[in-house]
């Protein structure tokens, strides 16, 4: 999608209240939220990249969509009005840029500015953040520092080292990293992998003219089939109207997804026996159901795959799609050695094998002159971390759509703002509490987060420091619950006020 220009560079040592790093989904709804709630701050946005949408606009493979129903995965303040509730990305991408357009949040974005590094003065009570754009380094000062910048990295991803890649004598890539000039009309495709993003990939090149494709997978995915359209929302949308039926539809499936999640964890084998019962329902009486859609582990001990209108089925159903559970013995020229044996043939490799995990895009923080890890500190209602002052950050739910915690988040960041303000303070920071238990940070058994342990903070075993991965949970805790609870310290003393913004508007 083609965006509007970038805005001028940032002048060295402009000044802001507020600095949110990323301009992606997360990114434009707390800068809504700021506009809305905190009129009276200043806030930039600085994007690494040179356009909004984050995962969005960066993964271009064939079609690539939402795994969340758009009544959740779009903002609450916005509703989403297209028919079909399960979304491809050109459609949530353009949904994210209306909103920026809309509400007039493009102005505050500053594309191509990375962010490398943040230092914070306590005295001062004040972040000051290392940029680069366009091959200069620059300098930004913030009184709070809001990091929106996803989880994982944009310029890795995680491949495995199959013996004898090298060989392969046609085209071998990760999904991440799609080809534009790609055709694969005629051609053999094996995507290794069987998550959301090889789900995605295997029933839309079977669609689009692949001769066949085969999804290679070590070991089963819990996979779930629902209508890409949403009948119902779309019935109270002409009768209720866009914004009052967005409110109905968005409680109903938020109390959904927890009522799901929460038999899952309840009553595992009966949640096995039911999502087994519909994929049955979609195949052949005398397919391997056992074999390549009876995970080994309980579902929601990884993320559970979305297949809308069963469209994976029913090209398996055509013959064109054919799921194979194995491992790879080595890639040889002809395409992959499997370890029983058999050799799959391939023009072409897609490895759907995962991302690599990145805590706040690597930006290095440094608190009084002393740098900071975060791998291992403790996170404070999944947005703060334990003895970090003014620095907050988003991060959306595993078992639902990232925006209704991204969404939270920045509804509790506007309120600790204007708490400081009303009560003449320049610091909010989690005071660490030695009796709390430290627990993993994501209670999931897939790869790419075990792979990422080492880098990742931790939780804790009660409120304020525990992931409760419940929306109606931390509704309560982060829109209505206390700010000053005890863990959460103020301090500082009240501060002039910061000079206007220097700023340079879009189109000036």
């Amino acid at each position: 999608m083609k965006q509007p220009a970038t805005a001028p560079a940032l002048p060295v040592d402009a000044d802001v209240d507020v600095l949110i790093v990323g301009a992606g989904l997360s990114g434009i709804g707390t800068a809504w939220h700021l506009q809305r709630y905190c009129p009276d701050k200043s806030f930039a946005l600085l994007e690494g990249r040179d356009a909004i949408g984050g995962t969005w606009d960066l993964f271009r493979y064939p079609g690539i969509r939402s795994d969340s129903d758009m009544y959740t995965l779009g903002y609450s303040f916005e509703p989403w009005t297209e028919c079909k509730a399960i979304a491809d990305g050109p459609s949530i991408l353009a949904y994210v840029n209306g909103v920026a357009d809309k509400y007039d949040l493009r102005r505050h974005i500053r594309f191509n500015h990375k962010v490398v590094s943040a230092s914070f003065d306590s005295e001062a009570a004040l972040w000051t953040v290392d940029v680069e754009s366009g091959g200069a380094s620059q300098q930004m000062t913030c009184r709070w520092l809001h990091l929106c910048t996803g989880y994982y990295s944009y310029s890795e991803a995680y491949l495995p080292d199959w013996p004898g890649r090298e060989r392969f004598g046609g085209s071998l890539f990760h999904a991440q990293f799609w080809p534009e000039d790609l055709d694969y009309k005629g051609k053999r495709v094996v995507v290794i992998g069987s998550g959301a993003t090889a789900v995605t990939i295997v029933p839309e090149m079977a669609k689009n003219g692949a001769a066949h494709v085969t999804m290679l997978q070590r070991s089963p995915t819990y996979m779930v089939s629902r209508p890409a359209v949403d009948k119902v929302a779309n019935g109270l949308r002409k009768l209720l109207g866009d914004k009052l039926s967005y409110g109905v539809v968005r409680t109903r499936n938020v109390l959904m997804q927890q009522a799901f999640f929460q038999l899952a964890r309840r009553r595992p084998d009966f949640m096995k026996k039911l999502i087994a019962k519909g994929v049955m329902k979609e195949l052949p009486p005398d397919y391997e159901v056992e074999t390549h859609f009876n995970p080994a582990y309980n579902p929601w001990d990884q993320r559970v795959c979305l297949v809308p209108d069963a469209d994976l089925f029913a090209e398996i159903r055509t013959g064109k799609v054919e799921v194979v559970t194995d491992h790879i013995e080595e890639i040889v020229k002809e395409g992959i050695r499997l370890k029983s044996g058999r050799l799959l043939e391939a023009d072409i490799i897609v490895a759907a094998t995962g991302l690599k995990l990145q805590l706040m895009s690597d930006i290095r923080l440094f608190l009084d002159g002393v740098e900071k890890k975060l791998s291992g500190v403790m996170t404070y209602k999944g947005m703060m971390f334990a003895g970090v002052p003014n620095l907050s950050y988003s991060f959306g739910y595993t078992n639902a759509s990232w925006t209704l915690k991204a969404d939270l988040t920045s509804f509790y960041l506007c309120r600790l703002l204007n708490h400081l303000a009303d009560t003449g303070r320049t610091l909010a920071v989690p005071e660490p509490q030695a009796d709390v238990k430290p627990v993993d940070f994501l209670d999931f058994s897939s790869g790419y987060v075990q792979r990422a342990k080492s880098i990742l903070p931790v939780q804790g075993d009660r409120a304020p420091w525990k992931l409760h991965q419940n929306y109606a949970r931390d509704l309560a805790a982060l829109k209505y619950g206390k700010l000053e609870d005890g863990v959460m310290r103020f301090a500082g003393q009240v501060r002039r006020a910061p000079p206007a913004p220097t700023l340079v508007e879009v189109g000036a």
